[in-house]
Formats: C-alpha cells, structure tokens, sequence
C-alpha cells in the first residue's frame, strides 16, 4: 500500500459487522463526512489546550492538521491516528512560563523552546525504537510509573483555575455551573454529543453567562467586537522559539507521556482492527516527534495521537487512513480564519476555569486509569512507594536546586518516579507465576 493507494470498500462491510482497515476508504463522499466528525471529535480539546497556556487556537488548529499530514506521510499512511494538542504540555509550560491564566503568554518563545527539545528527543526515541522495539520503554516506564506521572501533571495544575480564573464570587459560581453543564452533558446525553462534552458543556455555560451578565448585568459581559472585526482569511500570528536550559529540563520529560499515550493508542488500535501495527511503532514516535518540533518552531502546540479520534474509529469501525487525510485538509483550512481564532478568544474566561477544572481532574483521573488497567498491584510496597511519593513531589512543587538550575513539581516528580522504580523495583517480589515455573 502507497501513501494515497485504499481499497475501496462498501458500506455493507460494516452492515456485516466487519471494519474498514487502514488500508481500505469508503467512497470519498462518505470518506469526507467521516473526516468532518474527527475535526469536530478533536476540535474541543486541541482548541482548549492552546488557550490554557495562552497559545494562539487558530495556530494550533492550523498546526495540528500539518502535524497529522507530517505523520501521515511519516508512516507511510499506515496508522490511523490524528495528531491534537496534547494536555501533557500545559503543567510545564504554566510552570516554565509562570503564565498566570490570562491572555496571551508573555514568556511563549521559552515554552516553545522545550516543545521544540521535546520533539526531538521524542524523535530519536522514536529512531531507537525502530531498531530494536519497544521492549525496553515498557521496562524503563512500567504503568507504576506513567499512572503517577500522568496523574501529577493534572494535580499540578489545579491551582492555576480555581486561583486564577475567578476574580469574584459571581465569576467561581459560572466555574461550578460550567463543570456542571459538563458532567450533565457526560452523564445524560449519547453518541457524538457526548463525545464532545467538552465543547457542548462549554457552550451551554458560556450561552449562560451571557445571559447573566450581557442580559442581566450581574458580571463583566461577553465582548464580541473582537470577532466582528477579524478578517475571515489570514495568517496566524508566529512565534519563534527561546532555547534555555531550565524550560527544556522542565519540559523535555513530558516525552515519558507522549511515548506512553502513543503507544497504548497503536497497541488499542491493533486489538481493534486484527491488524499488527507495532512495526510501524517507531515511525510513528517519529511522525509525532517531528510534528512537534515542526509545531513548536512556529509557535504552536506540541502535540500528540488524540484517543478522541480513537473513540471515534472504535464506534464506526472506520480505521481507514483517508479519512484522516480529509480530517488533516480541513483542520488547515480552520487554521487560516481569524475570524475563528476571535471566537475562541471571546469565550468568558471563568467559562473557561470551569473546563479546565473538568479537564485537569480528567487528567489526573486518566492516571489512576493507567494503574487500574494494568493492575498495578499496590500490596508490592515499590509500587506504593513510588506512587505515593511521586504524587507529592508534584503536587506540593517539591523543588532541588542544582547551582543556579532548579528542578521542581512535574520535574521532580517525572525524574523521581523513574528513579525510585529502578532503585526500588530491584527488591521487589518476583510475581507468584515467575517465582513459581510451571505455576
């Protein structure tokens, strides 16, 4: 199969209850509709994940679809996956940039700099792994490890709404009927509309408060000049990247999750659809290594393979590789539209902290999610150690200072997760069925 070569198959395929592989499409007019619902499947979160950290939406959109056609071609249009911005960033940017919640960020050329470290050593990773596999990561970062990491950088943000995304009492009480409005429509809708809780959630809180505030005068009113002023076409604003060595120590160890959300996503991809894909692992670490210096070079988002689109192909047993060539086209043609930057920035800002609230609980919650799946058993005191220290470490912003340099909250807590398992894994029990051959 070439990069643009699918076996064409029909619907009835999936009447049937087979699936359409990586390598087979739907008629292009069916191809494109599905390449439609994963922009609108992945728009919520690669649109938030830019303004939590004061990154311009438009350009990662824009960034994203690039992202997605550089590992499209990367792979060979082998893999199913879009490329989003990934939340994995937003602890450490925040704590690189002391960005404080509100506007652009001022400091968004250091962040960019460990976005673009980030991507290049999540590249040769991925060049490793194309020689010698995978086995190794799964040895140096066992779920013990990623679950605790991942449920840090979702704990370490939870100041950053609650502390600065309210300035009043009427502004915390639109964040509590924001994260409602979510967990409503999470709990009491189906199909794509509770896919994109997010997106709905928000725009049901934000039609709310400018009702409150615009129609009722109880709050600062929704401002919408910006969005009738902006042009429909242009390009969005670029920024370059600042290389400093306290961001990029900071940033660069977010490649443990980008590795760790890859990898399940191809492993969840190939139990899907009966095809192997652990040959094409390594370029896919690649596809998104190099996407995300590409992006961060610009000023985008790093970005990463969305689970969103995942879940997308699990309930339409479309996994062809096409529609994600349609969806990439699409998310490029968004990102030119300033006028759709303008709306995304008008969104109330404590509309705002009620998502993130949702979000970074999600990702801590998606932690706990890691350990539970894979049974990480907790009676093993390495296990409990690791996982209770880590936490701490990056929930409280523990900090060590090496001269002028010092390293703290995710950063110690990333580094200590993977320093305390090899130190401490060495005394563990050996698992009844190893220590028992023939068990």
């Amino acid at each position: 199969m070439g990069w643009f070569q699918w076996q064409q198959r029909g619907a009835e395929v999936l009447r049937a209850g087979g699936v359409i592989g990586p390598d087979e499409r739907l008629a292009w007019p069916q191809t494109g509709l599905m390449g439609v619902q994963h922009v609108i499947a992945m728009f919520g979160s690669t649109v938030l994940a830019p303004i939590l950290m004061g990154f311009d939406p438009n350009l990662a959109v824009l960034m994203s679809g690039i992202g997605t056609l550089i590992f499209f071609l990367i792979t060979g249009g082998r893999v199913p996956s879009y490329l989003g911005s990934s939340f994995a960033f937003i602890g450490v940017v925040i704590a690189a940039t002391a960005y404080a919640g509100k506007g652009p960020n001022a400091n968004i050329g250091l962040a960019l700099g460990g976005i673009v470290a980030c991507g290049a050593v999540y590249t040769l990773v991925g060049v490793v792994v194309h020689v010698v596999g995978t086995g190794w990561i799964e040895r140096f970062m066992p779920p013990v490890v990623t679950g605790a990491v991942v449920a840090v950088i979702g704990l370490n943000l939870a100041g950053v709404p609650i502390k600065n995304m309210a300035a009043n009492n009427f502004e915390a009480w639109m964040q509590a009927l924001t994260f409602v409005c979510v967990a409503l429509v999470a709990v009491f809708t189906r199909g794509m509309v509770q896919r994109l809780l997010i997106l709905v959630g928000l725009i049901l809180a934000s039609v709310a408060y400018g009702v409150l505030t615009n129609g009722l005068g109880l709050g600062k009113p929704v401002e919408l000049s910006g969005v009738a002023a902006a042009a429909w076409v242009g390009l969005p604003q670029l920024h370059a990247p600042v290389f400093s060595a306290p961001a990029m120590l900071l940033i660069v160890p977010v490649v443990i999750i980008l590795v760790a959300e890859n990898l399940g996503h191809i492993k969840a991809v190939t139990a899907m659809t009966g095809k192997n894909l652990d040959q094409y692992m390594g370029r896919a670490f690649i596809g998104d290594g190099v996407a995300t210096m590409v992006s961060g070079a610009v000023g985008g988002t790093g970005v990463t393979t969305y689970a969103e689109n995942i879940g997308v192909m699990a309930a339409t047993r479309i996994y062809s590789t096409a529609v994600f060539l349609v969806a990439a086209l699409i998310a490029v043609l968004l990102g030119f539209s300033p006028k759709f930057g303008a709306l995304i920035q008008a969104i109330p800002l404590p509309v705002m902290g009620g998502v993130s609230i949702v979000v970074f609980g999600l990702i801590a919650i998606a932690g706990a999610k890691i350990w539970v799946d894979n049974r990480v058993d907790f009676s093993q005191s390495s296990n409990l150690l690791v996982a209770a220290i880590t936490l701490i470490l990056g929930t409280g912003e523990f900090t060590l200072k090496f001269g002028d340099f010092a390293l703290g909250g995710i950063g110690t807590a990333t580094f200590g997760a993977i320093i305390l398992n090899a130190l401490l894994s060495r005394g563990a029990p050996a698992p009844a069925s190893a220590a028992r051959p023939g068990a």
